[in-house]
């Protein structure tokens, strides 16, 4: 019990120094309302991720999309309606997954605690019961976020680019008051998951008039990128996985950039400058440093609030 109290701890203090100020998120917002929410949520993701090991990847992906756009306001959840195409059918939201975790926990909730719990806060849950379950730390996630009304497939052309250089990825991380700390911090996400062969091709063929290849990447690398991404490849499920452990949460994402053996433009991008290069360094010679750094940057990223409801249904608004 002491441990856990040191734990508690010290993750309550990083929570009052990164929480932002008059903030209306706070880690007791269902105590009386909803006290078995953490519990409801954990356990759709785990049966889930049971059946599916793509389904923690796909849940923080999820969560990552969502806030980039108005917010962590779960708009990234809406279904198109109509003549208006929500952000789930915008271009780099195709690939996205594991909706039905989601789904599966709001019903469990509404049946336990009608009207109370937002779809976003799900989100949030979820994202972090997927880096738990691959083997990541856990946080406390302080709640309270509302759902978003609007949903709109052209925004999601502000989400970041895998082909971002660094100043453009500071822009886009500075514009929802993100530091280059979280910048390297919440890149290490891309420790999860699977990458489609049109979010790198530009890097393993035609790259420029003097190379055929990315010169920062690794060429045998490049090369086995090349057969699994043949030209004229008509496999749409063609692609390659993040890193060498892709269902493990681990700091395996930045020895691979130090190798040049990352996927994409944006993650190699990281080495480009001094502090978010030290920051690589740092990170994938230790995990402990890299945990800690995940965390904080998550409670800051998800604390990007901007919604107004509590959706009966994730898919529709009320």
């Amino acid at each position: 019990m002491a441990s856990f109290a040191v734990v508690f701890s010290h993750f309550a203090i990083l929570l009052l120094s990164v929480l932002p100020l008059g903030s209306s998120l706070s880690l007791d917002y269902y105590e009386k309302t909803c006290p078995g929410v953490d519990f409801i949520v954990n356990k759709a993701v785990r049966s889930a991720a049971y059946k599916d090991k793509t389904v923690p990847a796909g849940l923080l992906r999820m969560h990552f999309h969502d806030c980039f756009i108005r917010g962590c306001d779960a708009s990234v959840l809406l279904n198109s309606v109509g003549n208006n195409k929500a952000e789930k059918d915008g271009p780099p939201n195709l690939s996205l997954h594991s909706f039905f975790v989601i789904d599966n926990a709001k019903k469990e909730l509404e049946s336990y605690c009608p009207g109370v719990v937002s779809c976003a806060d799900i989100v949030a849950l979820a994202a972090r019961d997927a880096v738990v379950l691959s083997g990541g730390p856990t946080w406390d996630v302080p709640k309270g976020r509302k759902d978003g009304r609007i949903s709109k497939a052209s925004e999601t052309i502000q989400l970041p680019s895998p082909r971002f250089n660094i100043s453009q990825l500071q822009q886009s991380f500075s514009q929802r008051g993100l530091s280059l700390d979280d910048l390297v911090a919440l890149s290490g996400a891309h420790t999860l998951g699977f990458a489609h062969c049109s979010s790198f091709e530009g890097r393993i063929r035609n790259f420029c008039p003097a190379s055929n290849v990315d010169p920062e990447m690794n060429p045998s690398f490049a090369a086995s990128l090349r057969n699994t991404c043949p030209v004229n490849n008509k496999a749409k499920s063609a692609g390659a996985y993040m890193d060498t452990s892709s269902t493990t949460f681990d700091n395996n994402y930045y020895r691979l950039i130090l190798q040049k053996k990352a996927l994409f433009s944006s993650d190699q991008a990281l080495l480009n400058f001094p502090k978010t290069k030290n920051l690589v360094y740092k990170f994938a010679s230790s995990k402990e440093a890299f945990n800690r750094a995940f965390v904080n940057s998550m409670i800051k990223m998800s604390s990007i609030t901007g919604g107004q409801e509590i959706r009966k249904n994730c898919r529709a608004v009320n």
